[in-house]
């Protein structure tokens, strides 16, 4: 008894006083004891915001001059499965864009055509299946670049159709991101149908009445009662009422057929992609092959309107870690054509059930946020800690407790910035209560749909608060 209720007292300690070393171990608890803990949350805001200052610099000049033309400002968020799935990510852009305005969609891809899950908001459809590759998936060679999972086909017959589904998503721009920028796709927002025209010969089909003879059918026709046969098959000149006789003839009949054609349209170009602008709002488009090319490969689509406002990409490949984007330079290299002004990362989870030691997370945080920087230098940097979790439902993940405990320490040094999602779920001990919220699954790793959209919503509230912080501080 002795025993467990020190063990008890370290337990609470190690909750009032997160900031101290955590060890990446498992620890088996009483799921008693768990529930009966209340978890006491910290302040939700943003850890050394001052990182991000020019990304709060930039939303007051949006707030101050909403109407100002093309005004855009571009946030990546980049993770894993809750991310590819846009649960998340939705809520958080829905609440920036009420704020901030709309600026458009953003990035968005075909995962249903990859034979994955993804956003719901936007609808793909083919005639052609496609092959696909993705970060998570050995290295062979494949241009995986902006989205984590290229699509490809050497098919030059396809057609891609892109339905905005809501209005939220209806669009006057639309860019394509491929490998090299290659000009693979034209777009089409329509399609023509052509009407070819031959002349064939006539069919006359006669349906045999009862008394008629062979001989009676040929002089009505004017043919002869041989040539009726032959085009038959007649060996004899018995025919049964009912049945029907191919009747020939030299007079010639008009044979159409029709086919539909889309018709492409004029793209401009710049370093990072291939893009079509319309001054009319869009709410369906096609891709289509250009003929000239052999092969077939698409990183990304963006859509964007003209209003000036928050572009807020979601980025996402389930079961990615850090270290799957870090194979892939052209993946960096194509951030580039979202312009981020601020990236932000979720990541952690995945690398936690590989057991990887804090150190090792921490270095692979260091190689991607330093590949965007060297393709973005302007780009400002929020890691998100991972959420808490449960090893085979039973056992404490320290492991993100570490990772965010050390990303934390991190921050100023590395220069980023942090939303602790670990702290403001609970904590180490926070998963029973947020099973009894109904806010995580059943495997106690991944949450529900209403745990999703609670990160986004905090998320968000997050970014405002630190947001009013800093205008506050300039005043």
């Amino acid at each position: 008894m002795w025993n467990r209720l020190v063990f008890a007292l370290m337990m609470l300690f190690a909750i009032a006083n997160y900031a101290q070393t955590i060890d990446s171990s498992y620890v088996e608890i009483d799921s008693v004891a768990i529930d009966s803990v209340e978890v006491m949350l910290h302040e939700n805001t943003i850890i050394n915001s001052m990182a991000i200052c020019n990304f709060y610099e930039r939303l007051a000049d949006l707030k101050n001059n909403l109407n100002a033309s093309a005004k855009k400002i571009n946030i990546v968020h980049i993770g894993d499965s809750h991310i590819q799935a846009d649960l998340m990510t939705n809520v958080t852009r829905e609440k920036l864009q009420d704020t901030f305005g709309n600026a458009g969609r953003g990035l968005i891809f075909p995962h249903n055509l990859a034979r994955t899950n993804g956003s719901w908001d936007v609808k793909f459809s083919s005639n052609e299946s496609w092959n696909n590759h993705r970060i998570v998936s050995p290295v062979n060679g494949s241009n995986v670049g902006l989205s984590g999972i290229l699509l490809s086909s050497r098919n030059d017959d396809f057609a891609i159709e892109v339905n905005a589904k809501e209005a939220n998503n209806f669009f006057n721009l639309i860019k394509v991101i491929t490998p090299k920028n290659e000009y693979t796709f034209q777009v089409a927002t329509a399609k023509k149908t052509i009407v070819l025209e031959s002349d064939v010969p006539k069919k006359i089909i006669h349906r045999i009445k009862n008394g008629e003879a062979l001989s009676i059918i040929a002089d009505k026709y004017n043919v002869s009662v041989t040539q009726i046969k032959r085009l038959n098959g007649l060996k004899s000149n018995n025919i049964r009422a009912g049945k029907t006789l191919r009747i020939p003839t030299n007079e010639k009949q008009k044979r159409s057929i029709s086919r539909s054609e889309f018709i492409p349209l004029e793209m401009l170009a710049d370093a990072d992609s291939h893009f079509y602008r319309s001054e009319e709002t869009l709410e369906k488009i096609y891709l289509i092959p250009n003929k000239e090319q052999k092969q077939f490969e698409l990183n990304g689509v963006v859509l964007e309107n003209n209003q000036s406002g928050i572009l807020y990409h979601n980025i996402g490949v389930n079961g990615a870690k850090l270290s799957d984007y870090n194979k892939y330079p052209l993946f960096f290299e194509q951030l580039k054509a979202l312009q981020p002004d601020l990236v932000v990362v979720s990541l952690g989870t995945n690398e936690s059930f590989d057991h990887m030691k804090s150190l090792d997370y921490m270095q692979q945080l260091d190689i991607f946020i330093q590949s965007v920087k060297a393709q973005n230098p302007n780009a400002e940097i929020l890691v998100v800690t991972p959420p808490p979790s449960l090893f085979k439902r039973r056992y404490p993940n320290t492991f993100c407790a570490d990772y965010a405990k050390k990303t934390i320490e991190k921050s100023e040094e590395l220069n980023y910035a942090v939303w602790d999602l670990y702290s403001q779920f609970g904590g180490l001990y926070g998963v029973a209560q947020n099973a009894k919220k109904g806010l995580i699954g059943n495997d106690k790793v991944h949450y529900t749909k209403a745990g999703y959209e609670k990160q986004g919503s905090l998320l968000a509230e997050a970014i405002l608060n630190a947001f009013q912080n800093y205008k506050i501080t300039k005043e």
